[in-house]
């Protein structure tokens, strides 16, 4: 026989059969591992198997009949030959069913089950019980053993492996006397079916015959019989009493074993038990209260059949214990007795027939119904489970069906639940919600998955305490239907709460597989839903960086978490940190989430920051001031330094954070002896005074406000200042933060109120100083000086008085290209004395340059343009001869324009204009416009920088005899040829 084994196998146990030292023992070796698996073979060298199985046979060199040889205990660890690092198990004993599956039973609670060998051997052995030849096929004089080895996980406790010791010998026990006295119990069952219910009071009805039927069906292989006992029921006034007569025992009840079954006992009954002791049916089926031992690790079944005196008064009980066999599941019910009768009982109540849609339903639900349950449930309780399961009509629906057991000490319910909602992580939270709502100590779990979108759980709940009050069944349903909602369950709900359906059903379709696990483990489906708002906003514009903050409830005031959302890829940390650190923020995580099945790939970047020097967030204020800083530093408005920490210190808007940016830029440029840096970080420590010089800004500039207001809130921010800056004791930090507010008190115009024609801030920030009278700026001072800032390009417009004439110059010097400026417009101011009273002069240095030459020019090019368009916003116009101040500026100065020229060729040729330009302001600007003329630019308007330039182009053309009177002003298309005439 060994040679029909697997070549692989085969060579496996050559190996190890090598070691053997006799013929005996290779033969033994063979017979004995011959069933283990391959993977456990080759586990361990071939010596340590084979000298481990040589141990288990000099365990068993002798043994009597009916002797069982155990052993428990834990082999040295280190042992080079046969040592192990498990707790080991060896058995002896003669052959017998149920002794795998029982020691299972036990072994289940000792851990993972590392090795198991288990074959049945056929021993010969002598009359004082030596071993004298091994076999692995019958033979004669041979008895079959079995012989058991397992390893299961080291146990250290002598305490505990003494107990596992004494576990398994009484498993071994019943196992002995369940299979010795199988056949008495079964021929006992067998003369029930044949005498029960001759007593009955109502004589042989249906029910008696189906009942000896079913005593009889059992006898033939449908119950495995473990114990047996009789009863007797001695009645009493208020109570009764189920008292076991001696030496009826058999099996697991045997009386040697009636220190371990209360069952043995006398069982007072009171109430519904005794009600059911003592009524006329004659066998009912139930579930004992002690679980099995033997075969399988359930519940034991229990039938008792009644006994009746010549009265047809119950006299006592017949109980049999053990488990059903496959048949009982097998076969129909109706060939089961007692089944049979019940069913067509449960169908003639419900009025169905036997043909028929509903028929049809009605018996699928009644032939996969749980058998035990079917015994055991009387025909009201199967009709109300039967018709409420048919009426579920395969809907995704938890429904519940509980019934208590006749001797109230278990409740038995079956649970439909959707099946592709059901797992073992589910099946745990089922049990945790009905052990706590039926006040249960142990439960037990039997599930059936078929075609059905329903799974069916067979749940059977131990309840000792019978006072525990009888829970809602509608509360237990909607608890497990809570359980076992998935988190895209729950999305699609919150969808439907904030959005029409169709919307809520499309959006729960897309994005309700999307979320990757981590995500729903961190977010809860409402949070979703917002975030599922900012992902379409994502999505709809991919170049826009869209946030969300939110904060948990169990977050502390100074915490604030934040969600970027964007499609494509995510923006990388190393990115992010300077913004967040420029904001004064420290960034505690990040819980990147990118979603799947998406048409576009998203990602969800949940940032959990705090205030590098503490303090509290609000949601309400901080956060959207926040947002508005990190989205303009995106988007290029807004540079990233430390200015922006007085968004949140100072409770500044991002663009009024600029103004303090351009103003500091600017004191820069003047020579202030500071660094930025360290005026970031005064600033930021005098805060209130931040705020202070923002509300000077605002009282003199903003043109909302009535010229009075103006004043009054001009006078208190002064106030503010000056009683702030008393306080200040270092002599740096005195002068950095005066040089901010004389910078502003000096400030004369401004178009940071201004907006485009799509009603957004402008994108650069301009000011008009009073910088003859701004006290330390270095010699010689203009008379006024234009400073315009964005991100991109600084610059500066000095002029040394009202009419003056300069030019215009692209810098390359970054940290003072107002010191250039300034120089040629004292050159300038030298030179023109002999043309114009004095000079002007104008200069900015781009400051995101690119590095190839095309770029530096359409660099150089949008930031001139935004340089004159910063000096336009401030200059006045002159219309019909009057003065046209621009919009939304305040003009601090009264007024001050830079004249615009323009000429109609009806009334003035272009040479005309040329030549007047010459004569008066000399050839230089004459021939740049007559050059730009010819380069086709359109010089119907012109600017000139001159107070009075107008006037004397007027008393020229005069001189030529041109109608002056009709000549317009306009300052429409300034910018594009604005440079051509400065």
């Amino acid at each position: 026989m060994l040679g029909t084994l697997p070549a692989s196998r085969l060579a496996l146990l050559q190996r190890i059969a090598r070691f053997a030292h006799t013929p005996r023992d290779k033969a033994f070796l063979r017979a004995y591992l011959r069933g283990v698996d391959e993977a456990d073979l080759a586990a361990a060298p071939p010596a340590a198997r084979a000298s481990l199985a040589l141990q288990h046979l000099a365990a068993g060199q002798k043994r009597q009949p009916g002797e069982i040889l155990l052993r428990v205990w834990n082999p040295p660890a280190d042992d080079s030959r046969d040592g192990s690092p498990h707790t080991r198990i060896s058995l002896i004993m003669d052959d017998m069913p149920f002794l795998v599956d029982s020691l299972a039973i036990v072994l289940r609670d000792a851990g993972t089950l590392h090795l198991l060998v288990h074959p049945v051997l056929q021993i010969r052995r002598d009359r004082r019980g030596r071993l004298l030849g091994v076999a692995a096929e019958p033979a004669d004089g041979a008895s079959a053993e079995s012989w058991q080895l397992y390893e299961v996980d080291r146990e250290l406790d002598p305490l505990r492996l003494a107990q596992l010791e004494r576990r398994l010998r009484q498993a071994l026990e019943d196992v002995t006397v369940a299979v010795k006295d199988w056949r008495p119990m079964r021929e006992m069952a067998a003369n029930l079916a044949a005498t029960l219910g001759e007593r009955h009071p109502a004589g042989l009805t249906e029910e008696v015959r189906e009942a000896r039927a079913l005593l009889g069906w059992m006898a033939e292989d449908r119950f495995t019989f473990l114990g047996y006992r009789y009863h007797r029921l001695e009645r009493g006034r208020t109570t009764d009493c189920l008292v076991a007569e001696a030496n009826t025992g058999l099996g697991v009840l045997r009386e040697r074993t009636e220190h371990r079954t209360k069952a043995s006992a006398g069982v007072v009954l009171t109430g519904a038990q005794r009600a059911l002791a003592r009524s006329a049916e004659p066998l009912f089926v139930t579930k004992a209260n002690r679980l099995a031992t033997v075969h399988r690790a359930t519940y034991l079944d229990y039938v008792g059949a009644k006994e009746f005196d010549s009265r047809g008064t119950v006299v006592g009980e017949h109980r049999f214990l053990g488990l059903w066999t496959a048949g009982l599941y097998r076969e129909p019910t109706r060939e089961i007795p007692l089944l049979r009768h019940k069913v067509a009982s449960v169908m003639a109540e419900l009025g169905v027939g036997s043909h028929g849609h509903d028929a049809k339903a009605v018996q699928h639900v009644l032939e996969t119904y749980p058998r035990d349950e079917l015994f055991q449930s009387s025909v009201a309780e199967v009709v109300d489970t039967v018709r409420g399961t048919v009426n579920l009509y395969e809907r995704r629906k938890v429904r519940l069906f509980p019934r208590r057991d006749a001797f109230g000490r278990f409740w038995s319910c079956l649970l439909y639940v959707p099946r592709d909602r059901y797992n073992t992580l589910a099946r745990e939270y089922i049990e945790l919600i009905v052990l706590a709502a039926y006040g249960g100590t142990d439960i037990e779990t039997q599930v059936q998955l078929g075609e059905s979108t329903l799974a069916r759980l067979q749940l059977r709940i131990r309840t000792p305490d019978a006072t525990h009050p009888t829970p809602s069944v509608t509360e237990v349903e909607q608890r497990i239907a809570e359980a076992l909602r998935t988190w895209a369950d729950r999305l699609r709900a919150a969808l439907l709460q904030h959005h029409a359906e169709a919307l809520a059903l499309g959006l729960a379709a897309r994005y309700g597989s999307a979320f990757p696990l981590a995500y729903q483990e961190d977010s809860t489906a409402a949070n979703a839903v917002e975030d599922i708002a900012a992902l379409e906003a994502a999505i709809a514009s991919p170049n826009q960086w869209h946030w969300r903050p939110y904060r948990l409830a169990t977050d502390s005031p100074g915490l604030l978490r934040l969600k970027l959302f964007r499609s494509g890829k995510p923006v990388p940390v190393a990115d992010m940190l300077p913004l967040f650190e420029s904001l004064g923020l420290k960034l505690l995580s990040e819980r990147p989430y990118g979603l799947r099945q998406l048409d576009t790939p998203c990602w969800i970047q949940d940032f959990e920051l705090q205030p590098r020097h503490g303090g509290v967030l609000t949601l309400d204020t901080d956060a959207p001031r926040l947002l508005a800083a990190l989205t303009a530093m995106v988007e290029g408005h807004a540079e990233t330094d430390g200015f922006n920490r007085l968004v949140l210190r100072a409770g500044l808007q991002w663009r009024e954070v600029v103004v303090l940016r351009a103003y500091a830029k600017w004191l820069l440029q003047t020579g202030l002896p500071f660094s930025q840096t360290y005026m970031e970080q005064i600033l930021e420590q005098q805060a209130p005074l931040a705020m202070a010089f923002i509300a000077l800004f605002k009282a003199q500039l903003d043109p909302a406000l009535p010229p009075m207001v103006r004043e009054q809130d001009a006078a208190k921010a002064q106030a503010t200042i000056d009683a702030h800056l008393a306080a200040v004791t270092r002599l740096d930090e005195d002068r950095i933060l005066r040089g901010f507010r004389d910078a502003v008190l000096y400030t004369l115009r401004t178009n940071y109120h201004q907006r485009t024609s799509d009603d957004q801030p402008k994108a650069w920030l301009s000011v008009k100083l009073d910088a003859a009278n701004l006290p330390d700026l270095p010699l010689p001072k203009p008379q006024f000086e234009i400073f315009v800032y964005s991100p991109r390009v600084e610059g500066v417009h000095l002029r040394k008085g009202l009419v003056a004439r300069g030019g215009l110059r692209w810098s390359d010097r970054r940290e003072d290209f107002r010191t250039e400026v300034l120089g040629l417009m004292k050159a300038q101011n030298v030179k023109n004395t002999v043309i114009v009273p004095v000079g002007a002069k104008g200069g900015f240095y781009c400051k995101q340059l690119p590095t190839d030459r095309e770029g530096m020019q359409r660099e150089g090019i949008a930031c001139y343009q935004t340089f004159i368009r910063g000096l336009l916003d401030l200059t006045d116009n002159r219309v019909q001869g009057k003065v046209a101040p621009p919009p939304q500026v305040v003009r601090r100065d009264g007024d001050d324009s830079y004249l615009v020229v323009a000429a109609d060729k009806g009334t003035a040729t272009f040479s005309d204009i040329a030549n007047a330009i010459s004569l008066e302001y000399g050839h230089w600007l004459g021939d740049a416009f007559a050059s730009g003329g010819s380069a086709g630019y359109d010089h119907k308007k012109m600017a000139i920088t001159a107070r009075g330039a107008w006037e004397s182009v007027k008393r020229h053309f005069r001189e030529l005899g041109h109608d002056t009177q009709t000549m317009p002003l306009t300052c429409a298309g300034i910018g594009d040829m604005a440079g051509d005439v400065f």
